[in-house]
């Protein structure tokens, strides 16, 4: 049910899962990169085609490309609407090597990076106020089709070609590895906290999970001056979370003797767990009129419990990504104060092993693949 679900809001319904279907690539460049075949999630070496440059376009060589916990999701069809072969990767960020004719923002030499949409209408009461994954034409970075038919595919490829529009300057002071994840998990973040009144100082935020999106939650409420505890399983992340990434508190979300006396303190919680988890006892955590945010991308229901919410006048809120302009502040706001996601960087070929590891939650905090130095063209298997 739920895959079939996000079928239909993304308007995938219909699409077939085995992508390889009789398109023309009149036009088309040769390209490579790595790819999911089929449910398993393996990845192999696999050639394709990107468009030749357009007139709005800007093609880039790709240096850096995250790992999201979405590619893993994807990779194994979790989300129900798979289009094999999968090449995922929307933490993109790399080179421009050539413009159209029309492109104003860029020129060749500039860095770049491209998040999760590479799509939309461009002409909705959505996208004209900047809210293009909103869009009920959007287009994923993968996962999608198209405008001209073809699936989309992403940044675990040694190339990318996108309109200007959804391409971010990238500041000269942000480095590109560390940078690279604030694309998707930067972004997942720091949207629904400007959005839902989360970002003012004084604020207490809990911060639900300590991985690729909750660590860089973290830095941003700091930067904006917030308290923030860190709610984790996890009882071993306490000395991380206030050490290393300088939250004012921790607590153990199964300690019940910790979670009572934490009872009715935050004013807001980001929850960034993609696992089914329980969220009411979260509630229990938020003041008066608290707001409860979730911005992981579970694979099961949640169950919530409207009454507890009444009582409290409490909120239970979700948010996309932001848009592209939301996105450009972000990464510009990062730049600012220094804020990059902390990072291990692999080789192209060892995305296998960092999927397992993904899984079991055994990275700190994001995989960022060295695409620029480690991915060589293969003949695919």
């Amino acid at each position: 049910m739920a895959g079939q679900n996000l079928r239909n809001i993304f308007g995938l319904a219909t699409r077939n899962s085995s992508s390889e279907k009789e398109i023309s690539v009149d036009n088309h460049v040769k390209t490579f990169g790595w790819a999911a075949r089929d449910p398993s999630g393996v990845f192999y070496p696999f050639q394709f085609t990107r468009r030749e440059t357009g007139e709005k376009d800007v093609r880039f060589k790709v240096l850096y490309c995250g790992i999201c916990h979405s590619d893993l999701h994807a990779a194994k069809d979790e989300f129900g609407f798979g289009i094999y072969p999968l090449v995922p990767g929307h933490e993109i960020v790399g080179i421009v090597t050539e413009v159209g004719s029309r492109v104003t923002k860029f020129k060749a030499g500039d860095k770049v990076g491209v998040g999760c949409i590479v799509g939309s209408c461009r002409s909705c009461n959505k996208c004209s106020n900047d809210l293009e994954p909103y869009c009920s034409k959007m287009i994923m970075t993968y996962l999608s089709i198209d405008e001209d038919g073809t699936p989309t595919r992403g940044g675990y490829s040694n190339e990318m070609v996108v309109n200007e529009h959804f391409a971010i300057r990238w500041p000269e002071n942000l480095p590109l590895d560390g940078g690279a994840p604030l694309l998707c998990a930067g972004s997942t973040v720091y949207s629904p906290m400007i959005y839902y009144g989360l970002s003012k100082p004084g604020t207490h935020l809990g911060v639900v999970g300590l991985g690729g999106l909750g660590h860089v939650a973290v830095k941003f409420a700091k930067a904006w001056g917030l308290k923030v505890t860190v709610i984790s399983t996890s009882p071993g992340k306490k000395e991380e979370a206030i050490n290393h990434l300088g939250a004012d508190s921790f607590l153990v979300s199964t300690d019940q003797e910790q979670m009572q006396a934490a009872m009715g303190t935050l004013d807001g919680i980001i929850d960034t767990v993609s696992a089914a988890h329980p969220v009411m006892p979260l509630f229990g955590l938020l003041k008066h009129d608290g707001k409860l945010i979730v911005v992981g991308a579970p694979n099961k229901p949640l169950e919530v419990d409207i009454p507890v919410l009444i009582v409290g006048r409490k909120m239970l809120g979700t948010s996309a990504v932001g848009g592209v302009k939301e996105t450009q502040e972000m990464i510009d706001f990062a730049a600012k104060h220094n804020i990059t996601a902390d990072i291990e960087v692999i080789s192209m070929d060892y995305v296998n092993k960092a999927m397992e590891r993904l899984e079991k939650g055994d990275v700190r905090y994001r995989f960022v693949i060295d695409i620029g130095n480690t991915l060589v063209a293969t003949p695919s298997t």
